[in-house]
């Protein structure tokens, strides 16, 4: 079992910033990759951005491009969203999961693959 926390959610104006942590406690080391989603009311969740715990590449959603930065720190097991820039349609509940089997680059973004979630953190962007 994994158990993952995000934190660091909270309410900003457009153009500002925030980070979000996650933090993977329990059986980290088959850890493969990490990932954020996010889910806006009435929403399908949708894919934010991933990291491969090792060699570190990262994945990234077109709509976050140049605005979000995924990070990991393996020996804190905590992976990091630094969000930029951000705009109201940035708001959203924003979850962490974690995955242990190797993926190819094509379906990381998937939601399917994930193993364990955290609870979500909410981002709210005023305009």
């Amino acid at each position: 079992q994994v158990h993952m926390v995000e934190s660091g959610g909270g309410l900003v104006q457009a153009g500002g910033s925030l980070r979000l942590s996650c933090a993977a406690s329990g059986r980290t080391f088959s850890t493969y990759a990490m990932g954020w989603f996010r889910q806006a009311p009435g929403k399908e969740r949708e894919f934010v951005a991933a990291i491969r715990w090792n060699g570190g590449s990262t994945y990234y959603a077109d709509s976050v491009k140049g605005r979000f930065t995924i990070s990991r720190d393996n020996a804190k097991n905590t992976m990091y969203l630094q969000m930029n820039n951000l705009k109201p349609e940035d708001t959203a509940v924003y979850y962490c999961a974690t995955v242990a089997v190797a993926l190819r680059s094509t379906s990381i973004a998937s939601m399917d693959v994930y193993d364990y979630w955290g609870q979500g953190t909410q981002v709210t962007v005023s305009s």
